[in-house]
């Protein structure tokens, strides 16, 4: 689930070292969670014959052997408990906030084993997670004592370089449909982060570094393939279910387990400019300043983001907090160096990669380095906000959350929406701020995972004073904390939305997300 643009500043810093990852992972080993109680209780069949779950409600349930042995059986994937090999792999997300047992993990094989997996949960009314990539910024792809759906196994692309066009399962991660298309000279709109999941992503709209050029990931979708909750596959485009296709387009996983997305791609033959720079601190304000009035003037070519961002004493730089910019400009390199002359005026930066390089590359973030600097397993928390306008008010309340923020502090910044995004009304999708200018992001992340809930909760609170600024949110980011924000974000695409989960999922079996109950449920 990709945010844009948190690692756009992110991937700056937190390169941690191995012996103080390896020691908050120790630290973490010896805490025992809550959700520790289900893997302790779950490890197989009692000897009464039941398997501890939770149901939706978070009922305490017992799952027979033999229905287990039945579900295994029937699946060509891999059916795990507690105690079998790959358990402690497979539960895990990227984000180590979230530390959670499901009772049982289905690694599905294919599409049929999907369909099984589903139909098992709703029989047994199983509390449910879908993990597709499992970047899961909101933790909400696992679950304590429920079901969780792996299709991280269903890893399928198809290109049809005559058509244009990309069949990927739901298991693919941005970077490997990234390296697909580009081997063939096309592209579509994805991610920020190589390491996130295309699913997820999309699911909640695909906000990424083309998106102004080619709009929303969402927007490029032409079919799905998707598993509802009473366990039927269902073929969806914009002639086929068109109601469905229009939820599917932004409304988040709502609505059933999507296991194969059929993209357009677009022509992308040569390099891109891209990079980042930062600034000393001194010249902040002057930098983002002249970054947001740039912007203004910006050809749908170019994306832009900027802000604040925070380096620990491992990065290449002294630690500290500098002014950053990260650009990306799909047309001519050179067209796109002399879109980016105004900035002369701030100065030499203290760092600059901003430089042609192939778009793969580009996607790894402003230094175009792999792996990503922020390594699965710390704690994170992100909290986001659609913003019309950067006026100076804005500018200096970021400016004040850098000087207010705890030492964990990543960075606060914006990153550009507009172009192609804009120019699709908000009710022909589920997806709805399409007006939205920019999308501001707040940004933490820490190693030590006794602090997970304080250090989020200090975020939230730094967040108060940004929330003004804001309509709505980017439903990848974080869980839907109020239904208040929910509304904001869908907006009068609501009511229809409540209508398509009260026909493919009244029992809200797929609640886990920015979750949009049915009628009559709490």
């Amino acid at each position: 689930m990709s945010a844009f643009p948190p690692f756009a500043f992110a991937s700056w810093n937190h390169k941690i070292s191995r012996r103080e990852f390896m020691s908050a992972a120790a630290a973490a080993a010896v805490m025992l969670p809550v959700g520790r109680v289900w893997a302790d209780d779950s490890s197989g069949p009692t000897s009464g014959g039941g398997l501890p779950a939770a149901t939706l409600s978070r009922k305490r349930i017992s799952l027979s052997a033999s229905d287990i042995k039945d579900l295994r059986a029937s699946l060509r994937g891999q059916l795990l408990l507690a105690k079998d090999s790959g358990y402690d792999q497979a539960r895990r997300v990227w984000n180590g906030a979230f530390d959670r047992y499901p009772a049982l993990i289905a690694r599905c094989a294919n599409t049929a084993d999907v369909a099984k997996a589903v139909s098992f949960a709703r029989s047994h009314e199983l509390l449910t997670a879908v993990k597709c990539g499992g970047h899961s910024i909101t933790g909400q792809s696992s679950c304590d004592g429920g079901l969780m759906i792996d299709l991280g196994l269903m890893k399928n692309i198809q290109i049809d370089k005559t058509k244009r066009t990309a069949r990927a399962q739901g298991g693919v991660l941005l970077g490997e449909l990234d390296s697909s298309t580009q081997d063939h000279g096309l592209v579509t709109t994805l991610g920020t982060a190589a390491d996130t999941g295309i699913a997820g992503l999309t699911l909640g709209g695909g906000q990424g570094r083309l998106a102004r050029t080619h709009g929303l990931s969402c927007d490029n979708v032409r079919a799905f393939e998707i598993v509802t909750a009473d366990g039927k596959v269902h073929e969806v485009s914009a002639r086929q279910e068109p109601d469905l296709f229009w939820g599917l387009r932004g409304g988040g996983g709502n609505f059933g387990v999507v296991t194969t997305f059929e993209y357009q791609l677009h022509p992308l033959e040569h390099p891109v400019l891209a990079g980042g720079r930062l600034y000393p601190y001194k010249d902040a304000r002057a930098v983002l300043t002249a970054l947001f009035e740039l912007a203004q003037a910006m050809p749908d070519e170019m994306t832009l983001s900027g802000g604040i961002t925070v380096l620990d004493p491992t990065a290449p730089l002294p630690p500290g907090k500098y002014p950053a910019i990260e650009v990306l400009y799909s047309g001519d390199p050179a067209e796109g160096e002399k879109l980016l002359a105004p900035l002369a005026k701030l100065g030499k930066p203290v760092m600059d990669t901003i430089a042609p390089k192939p778009y793969v590359q580009a996607q790894l973030g402003p230094t175009g380095a792999a792996p990503p600097a922020l390594p699965p397993g710390l704690g994170i928390y992100v909290k986001s906000g659609f913003v019309s306008s950067v006026s100076d008010r804005l500018i200096t309340e970021m400016l004040r959350a850098a000087d207010m923020a705890p030492p964990w502090f990543t960075g606060v910044g914006l990153g550009s929406l507009g172009g192609a995004v804009a120019r699709v009304k908000p009710h022909e999708t589920a997806y709805w701020n399409r007006l939205a200018q920019w999308d501001l992001l707040l940004f933490g992340a820490w190693t030590d995972h006794s602090q997970d809930e304080r250090n989020a909760q200090a975020l939230r609170d730094l967040w108060k004073v940004f929330e003004p600024f804001t309509k709505g949110y980017y439903v990848n980011t974080e869980p839907s904390e109020s239904e208040q924000r929910l509304r904001a974000t869908y907006g009068d695409n609501y009511p229809k939305l409540v209508q398509l989960k009260n026909k493919y999922d009244p029992g809200n079996l797929f609640r886990l997300n920015a979750n949009i109950r049915p009628n009559g449920t709490v």
